[in-house]
């Protein structure tokens, strides 16, 4: 997750873009050469960012200032670079392509959590602990069915996320300044056609075959960035309420955390034994 959403990672994956716009347009009839392409390529991890914060400060300009120093490693094709694209072509793309990768590992990491719940649940299914409403006793249940029920929030998150990650996060795709594509319609000479070619083989080189936002403006809609937070606030939410349970639980000794033999529980009280994991 560190790597997906680090600096370095961001900007290669402009370069990637550059790339598949420029094969795309090659493969539509510009005259964009397989050299310009190839010296592209070879150079997509070449990539030194102090030089771009010293291009940056001179451009005063983020996406420029990387043309020019991908440009420097690149002078065949430096003069297609970013053709007929606007900022938003490379930060809102890259950061569709973070977000998917981030969902994904979202979803791998709490289906474990998930499946572990299970083993749980299943596990303690017949251990009698105290049910409570308000936080004062109430009803027998079992441990077990307690797993199922933080079980159940997950899985609806986890479904939340799938969906989002599946069909929520749209590619902007090729779409010039403030969302027309009046720059590649310059480029294509008025063929709309090959405009509308364009942007779907962007979108399936970046893997986001069929979901493209059909308008946009500049940026992708941030309706897209509401409902992203929004699914993470139910996952934050379903977590602190597994977490506060247990911290509740072992304020009542049902629940324990295991408790090492060198390990010290207070530095004023030793016999404690907080919840720390």
């Amino acid at each position: 997750m560190i790597v997906n959403f680090s600096d370095r990672h961001k900007f290669i994956l402009w370069r990637k873009l550059w790339i598949w716009l420029a094969e795309a347009e090659k493969e539509l009839g510009l005259a964009i050469t397989q050299d310009q392409i190839d010296e592209m390529q070879e150079n997509v991890e070449n990539l030194d960012l102090e030089r771009a914060a010293e291009e940056e400060k001179r451009l005063r300009h983020d996406v420029m200032a990387h043309v020019h120093t991908f440009g420097v490693v690149c002078p065949k094709a430096f003069p297609i670079i970013h053709l007929g694209a606007t900022s938003c072509f490379v930060a809102c793309n890259a950061d569709c392509i973070i977000l998917e990768r981030a969902f994904q590992l979202l979803c791998e990491r709490l289906a474990r959590v998930i499946h572990l719940l299970t083993d749980l649940a299943l596990e303690h299914k017949d251990l009698a602990c105290l049910g409570r409403t308000h936080l004062q006793p109430a009803q027998p249940s079992t441990l077990g069915k307690r797993f199922t029920l933080y079980a159940q929030d997950l899985l609806i998150d986890l479904e939340n996320l799938q969906r989002l990650r599946d069909k929520g996060i749209k590619f902007r795709s090729v779409k010039g300044a403030v969302g027309t594509q009046a720059s590649f319609l310059d480029l294509f000479e008025g063929d709309q056609e090959k405009v509308l070619q364009l942007e779907q083989l962007v979108a399936q080189k970046a893997g986001f075959q069929g979901r493209v936002w059909t308008v946009t403006g500049q940026t992708y809609p941030r309706k897209m960035d509401v409902e992203c937070v929004s699914a993470l606030a139910g996952l934050g939410a379903s977590l602190y309420k597994l977490g506060n349970d247990i911290r509740l639980m072992a304020s009542m000794k049902e629940l324990e955390e295991p408790f090492e033999t060198s390990q010290i529980g207070s530095s004023a009280m030793p016999y404690k034994r907080n919840p720390i994991r």
